[in-house]
């Protein structure tokens, strides 16, 4: 009799011990990227602002980030290739950057492609696209690598 319920406290243990492991392994890879949220287009007099989101997870400060981004428009072309710089990029902080692109026509927009990371100043250079999740809330707009 004893057998079967030590069984059974041993069995609740690991299913136990199985659910709260695998949402903190999750969560451990979700706390080491470095997210970059496409928050909003607005259409200017002079083109097309873009308003993003940074949020460093990787345990390190990232000095600088650069990003060449190709923006293309409905036909599938691209209309532009720009490198966008995200500045610094403290860990564990959110930072907001915009960004004005003259003579771009937002409402034109149906995809902006992460295409490389230019600048990438950390301990480990290869994070700032190998650890890079992308987002958008536009729904218009896929934002991507």
């Amino acid at each position: 009799m004893k057998f079967w319920r030590v069984t059974n406290f041993l069995m609740v243990c690991g299913s136990t011990v199985a659910a709260i492991c695998l949402p903190a392994a999750a969560q451990e890879e979700a706390a080491t990227s470095l997210s970059i949220e496409l928050n909003g287009l607005q259409a200017t007099e002079e083109g097309c602002r873009l308003t993003f989101v940074a949020a460093n997870r990787l345990n390190e400060d990232i000095t600088r980030a650069a990003y060449e981004l190709a923006f293309f428009n409905e036909k599938g072309l691209v209309e532009r290739l720009t490198v966008l710089d995200f500045q610094s990029l403290p860990a564990d902080q959110t930072k907001v950057r915009q960004f004005d692109l003259p003579d771009l026509d937002c409402g034109n927009l149906e995809r902006i492609l992460v295409n490389d990371a230019t600048a990438c100043e950390a301990t480990d250079t290869a994070v700032c696209m190998e650890r890079l999740e992308t987002t958008t809330r536009d729904d218009a707009v896929v934002f991507g690598q």
